[in-house]
């Protein structure tokens, strides 16, 4: 942007409120502004690859882009603060978003453990550092999620499974200890959750009040009852495409509901808007043309 002219200073000077929103890999300005940046070397970078995975397994990157998009969803409310403070100031400012530190804006509990004790955080599967049991579990069939994360739940998880002699198990019988032993103790559950279908538990656990779930792909997630009634999946008109399925809106505002006011863009469709919007027009827009700065 700097060689094009068009950084946060050069506009600065000639629209002084303007909030300016940079994205990058690192920053702007620290020793590693300079270095190339995707998803992939934020996550491994910021230590969130360091705590995915299973203990005994290579490091592993999270399954979506949590950098890329936690990076657009932070810029998003910088964005906001900025314009507010506008609105009371009549001054813009610069804001400088990166994927490095919006990675490492998420864990919070382990940073929380590792400062708090020493322990350096690390990998535990779909376990947790705070609570057990609280992870996926083996039913007969495949797989379920279910967490049983206090003293009351894990007093009812042990009776509906017909387990008490685990609930009187001094290995355990408070949190602390359940973690301590997390292994044993998922390894005598699954020995009881293999009686039964992943289904059968998640309907058994609910009943009971004990939170459980599916493992859901990404299709049984849109087409399950709470995904259709949530609208995940909405439908846009396109001109060519005819209608185009789309990640439907992650937050409902109920007085005033979002809408979708255009279709994924053909490619220059809206070069004539923009340029009438911005008034480039004459021999200026010709200048463009000649030069190649559209095509179609």
């Amino acid at each position: 942007m700097k060689k094009l002219g068009i950084d946060y200073p050069s506009l600065k000077e000639i629209n002084p409120g303007l909030v300016y929103a940079s994205i990058s890999g690192f920053d702007q300005t620290s020793p590693w502004a300079d270095r190339p940046g995707f998803d992939l070397m934020a996550q491994a970078m910021s230590g969130v690859m360091s705590v995915t995975g299973y203990p005994d397994g290579s490091p592993v990157k999270t399954g979506v882009p949590v950098a890329d998009i936690g990076c657009a969803l932070f810029a998003i409310y910088g964005i906001l603060s900025a314009y507010i403070g506008k609105t009371k100031s009549s001054e813009g400012q610069f804001i400088d978003a990166s994927l490095f530190d919006s990675a490492l804006a998420f864990p919070i509990w382990d940073t929380a453990q590792y400062w708090g004790t020493g322990v350096e955080p690390y990998k535990l599967g779909t376990a947790n550092h705070m609570s057990a049991p609280y992870q996926v579990m083996k039913a007969s069939d495949g797989y379920f999620v279910m967490g049983a994360t206090n003293q009351k739940l894990w007093k009812l998880l042990c009776d509906k499974i017909n387990r008490p002699e685990l609930f009187e198990d001094p290995l355990f019988t408070t949190n602390p200890l359940r973690l301590a032993n997390r292994l044993m103790l998922a390894t005598e559950l699954e020995k009881t959750f293999a009686t039964k279908t992943s289904e059968e538990w998640v309907d058994l656990l609910l009943a009971t009040g004990i939170p459980a779930g599916p493992i859901n792909t990404y299709p049984e997630a849109f087409d399950s009852e709470h995904g259709q009634h949530r609208k995940m999946r909405m439908e846009i008109d396109h001109p060519i495409e005819g209608k185009v399925p789309n990640i439907g809106f992650a937050v409902k505002m109920m007085g005033t509901p979002q809408q979708v006011s255009r279709h994924p863009p053909l490619l220059g469709e809206h070069t004539d808007e923009l340029l009438k919007e911005l008034g480039i027009a004459g021999n200026e827009l010709k200048a463009l043309e000649e030069g190649g700065a559209f095509k179609s």
